[in-house]
C-alpha cells in the first residue's frame, strides 16, 4: 500500500511517498481503508520534532531516538471497514467509519489497522468522509479543554484563536453548551468565526481582547498563543483559564465520539476545511500547516 513516511525530524522534506507492506488485522482489529485524514499541528510538532527543552530527551524516548518509531503520521481518518479479525464482533466489512489514533498514528497511508475497542465510531449519515476524518481531534480537544474549564450555560466565554482547527469547534460547542461566545481571529476570518455562531468577534490584529474592559467566566487560548497573564487580566473572580499549551493532552473518552456523531447528525457541530491534497501532497499540506494561518481543518484526500 502507499504511504506517507516519515524518514527522519526535520522539514517537510523528510516526508516521502512509499509503498509500504499492507496492514493485516489481528484477530481483535479492522482493517480501514482510508478516504480521508488530516494534517494537524501535532503532526506537524512529532515530524520536526518540537519540544521544549526539558522534556526533550523524554520525548525522543517516546517518539523515537533518530526517526519516529511509527514512521506514519496522521492522527485521525474516516474510511471503510475493508477486512476484520475473527474476534471482531462491533463492525462488519462494509461499515464507514471514523476514528482517533492519536499516538498511535498511521492516518496518512491507504489502509490501517486499528482495534476494535479503539477510539472508533460508525460514522454519521448525513456527513461526508472529508468532515468526519477532519473533526475528531479538534472536536475532542474542544469538549476536553472546555469540559476543564467548567463550562456552564449562561457564561461568557472567549475563545482564543477561534478559526482554527480546535477553535472553529471550540465555538460551536460553547454555543451548544449555552454560553455566550466572543471569538478572537484575524480580520480574515470574522466572518467565518460569526457563521459558526459566535456572539461576538474581535479581531487581534486590531484590538486586544484584553482591553476591551470585558471579563469572561471562560477563557480557552485554542491556539496556546495568549499570554497568559494577558488573559487572566480578562477573567471574572473565580474564572477559569485553559490552553492546549502546557495543560496537558486532551483526554478522550468513547462517548465523546458518540457525542460528536450526534451533533453533527443534528446539524450542531460541522468540520471546517480549509484545504484538500492528495495523498502525495502531504509535504506541501505540511508547508501550509506549518505557517500557521488555515482556517479549521487541513484534509488529505486518499480515496
Amino acid at each position: 500500500m502507499k504511504a506517507i513516511v516519515c524518514t527522519q525530524y526535520g522539514t517537510a522534506d523528510v516526508l516521502k511517498l512509499r509503498e509500504v507492506d499492507k496492514a493485516m488485522p489481528k484477530d481483535n482489529e479492522v482493517r480501514v481503508k482510508v478516504h480521508a485524514t488530516t494534517v494537524t499541528a501535532g503532526d506537524i510538532r512529532v515530524r520536526a520534532f518540537q519540544s521544549p527543552l526539558l522534556l526533550w530527551i523524554p520525548m525522543r524516548l517516546v517518539l523515537g531516538l533518530r526517526k519516529p518509531r511509527k514512521p506514519v503520521l496522521g492522527v485521525e481518518l474516516a474510511g471503510v471497514v475493508e477486512a476484520i479479525g475473527k474476534d471482531v464482533k462491533r463492525y462488519k466489512v462494509g461499515d464507514s467509519v471514523f476514528a482517533l489514533t492519536g499516538m498511535k498514528f498511521g492516518a496518512h497511508a491507504e489502509y490501517a489497522c486499528l482495534p476494535e475497542g479503539s477510539l472508533m465510531e460508525i460514522m454519521p449519515d448525513n456527513v461526508s468522509y472529508e468532515e468526519s476524518g477532519s473533526i475528531l481531534f479538534g472536536g475532542t480537544t474542544a469538549i476536553y479543554f472546555l469540559g476543564k474549564g467548567n463550562i456552564q450555560q449562561g457564561q461568557k466565554v472567549l475563545i482564543y484563536g477561534a478559526s482554527g482547527t480546535v477553535g472553529t469547534a471550540a465555538v460551536q460547542l460553547a454555543k451548544y453548551f449555552g454560553a455566550e461566545v466572543t471569538g478572537v481571529c484575524s480580520g480574515t476570518n470574522l466572518e467565518l468565526v460569526k457563521s459558526l455562531g459566535a456572539d461576538h468577534v474581535i479581531d487581534y490584529t486590531v484590538e486586544d481582547f484584553a482591553d476591551q474592559n470585558e471579563h469572561y467566566d471562560l477563557i480557552f487560548d485554542a491556539v496556546g498563543k495568549c499570554p497568559k497573564s494577558k488573559c487572566k487580566t480578562a477573567l471574572k473572580p473565580g474564572g477559569s483559564y485553559v490552553t492546549v499549551d502546557g495543560q496537558g493532552i486532551a483526554k478522550v473518552r468513547p462517548q465523546d465520539l458518540l457525542f460528536i456523531k450526534e451533533l453533527m447528525e443534528q446539524g450542531s457541530l460541522k468540520s471546517v476545511i480549509d484545504r484538500h491534497y492528495p495523498l502525495e501532497q502531504i509535504p506541501e499540506a505540511h508547508r501550509y500547516v506549518e505557517k500557521g494561518h488555515k482556517k479549521g481543518s487541513v484534509v488529505i484526500k486518499v480515496r
